[in-house]
């Protein structure tokens, strides 16, 4: 088979996928939903999870610019319709020379910049900007969309002066697949060859076993145990044992503020191009990230505080020898810390322990 013959039947099965997705979505739609309707709307959208987990797979990060590396520390993506300030934003707060024009679809290709704040090195990119009906492949949304799925934080860029557009972006990350600010459903699968659905909860369930029993099958999920922690709607059962979802934090970023009286949406309000409270954000870049600077200590010498380690929150003792080198846990005998998290100067600890944000930290070894 031709390598032109075989893209030509990928961007057919694409559109198939695509019809099939629309087709579930307005038959939800049109779905009043109670409870003798929970276990049919349930069951589509299990399916429609799974088409868009396929589709995803089939057109994710193709085009120009669309595989960058990681880099850094940390990566942030600038999400935003076109023209709000992107490219302005990215050039103010990193070295990067994104083009910058007061039209439409500037920003053709991933472009990319490096914040340095605290010592730390935080990837920033500005990807082409949404629109409205991307997460369906408008406007090169779907490829723009799978390179937002590996950022650490997402920066949502909104025109004070159109605060509507927030709720669509949103509504497109979460029909990408993105789930911002919250963490996974708290649920546990142990699947298994034989023996069927076990079902429990923790919490009282408004949900019914069969209900939740057909969303499950329709996943693909036959046999096992599966224990609920809380308490769960449809999405969230669909979202528990959905393979193509991520958890990202984001912050809210409203930009043109001096151009507004008042804005009526809740975020961090600058102006890129007059570089306004751009201090301000970087800040709340970093507590965002929730990066931690680790000082090292050589054995009788003063700290090396001009070059911390980068870590990301809740790093260990142990975490820190595995980024010095590997093979340092194996010769670990024990840390002297101090800081914030040291309970007095000098304190002896394992590896286990919890480092905060400038603890110092001395390795000896066996």
């Amino acid at each position: 088979m031709g390598q032109k013959h075989f893209f030509k039947l990928a961007k057919i099965r694409n559109s198939m996928i695509d019809d099939e997705i629309r087709e579930i979505e307005e038959e939800i739609k049109k779905t009043p939903y109670n409870k003798a309707t929970q276990k049919h709307i349930g069951m589509l959208k299990a399916k429609l999870a799974k088409l868009k987990g396929e589709s995803q797979k089939k057109s994710g990060g193709a085009g120009l610019g669309y595989g960058i590396k990681k880099q850094g520390d940390a990566t942030v993506l600038l999400v935003g319709f076109p023209s709000v300030g992107k490219s302005t934003l990215l050039n103010k707060i990193t070295a990067a020379e994104s083009k910058v024009g007061e039209y439409e679809f500037t920003t053709l290709t991933v472009i990319p910049g490096m914040l340095e704040h605290k010592g730390a090195k935080i990837q920033v990119l500005d990807v082409p900007g949404l629109i409205e009906g991307g997460a369906k492949g408008k406007g090169r949304g779907k490829a723009v969309l799978s390179v937002i799925r590996n950022a650490d934080l997402i920066l949502i860029l909104v025109d004070a002066n159109k605060p509507k557009h927030l709720d669509t972006i949103k509504e497109e990350l979460f029909q990408a697949g993105i789930r911002l600010d919250k963490p996974p459903p708290d649920v546990k699968v142990v699947k298994k060859s034989t023996g069927g659905l076990s079902i429990s909860s923790t919490v009282r369930q408004d949900l019914d076993k069969e209900t939740i029993r057909s969303v499950l099958n329709e996943l693909g999920i036959y046999n096992g145990d599966v224990l609920f922690r809380e308490k769960m709607d449809l999405d969230g059962v669909v979202d528990a044992v959905a393979k193509n979802l991520v958890y990202v934090p984001s912050l809210v970023v409203i930009n043109k503020i001096d151009t507004v009286r008042k804005s009526s949406l809740k975020g961090i309000g600058i102006s890129a191009l007059k570089e306004t409270n751009l201090s301000e954000l970087k800040e709340a870049i970093w507590r965002k990230l929730k990066l931690v600077r680790i000082y090292l200590k050589k054995i009788g010498k003063e700290p090396d505080m001009k070059e911390p380690l980068i870590m990301k929150g809740g790093v260990t003792v142990g975490k820190v020898c595995e980024k010095i080198h590997r093979e340092l846990v194996k010769d670990f005998k024990h840390a002297r810390i101090w800081g914030p998290s040291a309970r007095f100067p000098g304190q002896r600890v394992g590896l286990d322990k919890v480092l905060q944000d400038e603890d110092i930290v001395e390795l000896h070894k066996d």
